[in-house]
């Protein structure tokens, strides 16, 4: 197996590992497939070099990700005081600190080390690789390994497999390459299954969901001349289907699906913060919502980004209104 990106220095960080006598593994809040797998892969490796390792995120894995090895291990909510705290703490996926959302009571005396494939990282931590070449964060902890001389078994392949296919949105995205579908064959020859995380990941859907999706496509609407499509999901819809916000895995690609259309948008309510909303976007073609989700205090990549806002539904999808038909009106010129 080869390293996607050779010249990607992973020396100092390789020596943080050994040198530590306890690590933690932890991702951001409402972590996803990529979050998760590389979490759950870096546990596994890192368990075989024999490091006491443990994994801990503010918010619980996902209904669709707990098929993975060693998914139940992972700790949930604020860190409990009574744990031991690690020495080296390995944030994953995350691109600021502060999405991680812990306390800073979770970095006390501990070094910290940034792993990450945003371009709007903020290059927080002691050791810091943040290289927005790599396709997904599970990507880059393959390179790790590889510079750690740490074997690929199957529990690992499934996990990094499982953040390519959902990072990529099922290897569709700009960042895919022939390196990316080497890397997936590689995965599958150490152990991964495509049909068991496929069906895990993509046919595993609540009725709940369903009925969600049915209120939140009523939703839709195509702005700037069929240049952008627009879906909302209100608490209303999470409490009419007993639907959450893990149900809404997926919605927006109903809109980025649409012919003609370059942006979309998913508004959807935050189910812990009234009047909190979580925007993602989704670009085609030469329409960069990474730049537009930076712009509003968030961030992401050219094709997929998001971002957190506040206050009245009609008045933040004005204020989205507006951006985006700027971005589109700069792309057009």
């Amino acid at each position: 197996m080869n390293s996607l990106y050779p010249e990607t220095d992973w020396s100092s960080l390789c020596r943080a590992v050994r040198e530590s006598s306890r690590i933690v593994l932890t991702t951001h809040r409402n972590p996803d497939g990529d979050g998760i797998g590389s979490q759950i892969a870096l546990f596994h490796g890192l368990r075989l070099l024999g490091k006491p390792v443990q994994m801990h995120n503010r918010d619980g894995v996902p209904r669709i990700y707990r098929f993975l090895a060693g998914s139940e291990q992972i700790g949930q909510g604020q860190w409990p005081e009574a744990s031991a705290a690690g020495d080296l703490v390995i944030c994953l996926d995350s691109g600021s600190q502060q999405r991680l959302g812990l306390s800073a009571s979770f970095f006390d005396g501990a070094r910290v080390a940034n792993i990450d494939h945003h371009l709007s990282n903020t290059r927080f931590g002691d050791y810091v690789v943040v290289d927005p070449r790599y396709c997904a964060t599970g990507a880059m902890v393959f390179d790790f390994l590889l510079a750690m001389k740490i074997p690929v078994n199957a529990e690992i392949a499934q996990a990094l497999y499982t953040s390519l296919l959902t990072d990529t949105c099922g290897f569709r995205l700009a960042s895919v390459d022939a390196s990316v579908h080497r890397l997936a064959a590689d995965l599958v020859e150490c152990g991964a299954s495509p049909w068991d995380i496929s069906m895990h990941v993509y046919e595993s859907r609540r009725l709940a969901s369903m009925r969600l999706l049915g209120l939140c496509l009523e939703s839709l609407e195509l702005h700037d001349g069929g240049r952008s499509a627009w879906l909302a999901v209100t608490a209303d819809m999470y409490r009419e289907t007993g639907a959450d916000v893990e149900d809404t895995e997926g919605l927006i690609d109903y809109a980025r699906s649409i012919d003609g259309v370059e942006v979309a948008v998913l508004i959807r309510a935050d189910e812990s913060e009234h009047g909190s909303w979580k925007i993602s976007f989704r670009g085609k073609s030469h329409a960069d919502v990474g730049k537009l989700a930076s712009s509003l205090g968030g961030g992401g990549h050219p094709h997929a980004a998001g971002c957190r806002m506040q206050g009245d539904l009609e008045k933040v999808r004005d204020h989205l209104r507006q951006a985006v038909r700027r971005l589109l009106a700069n792309e057009g010129s």
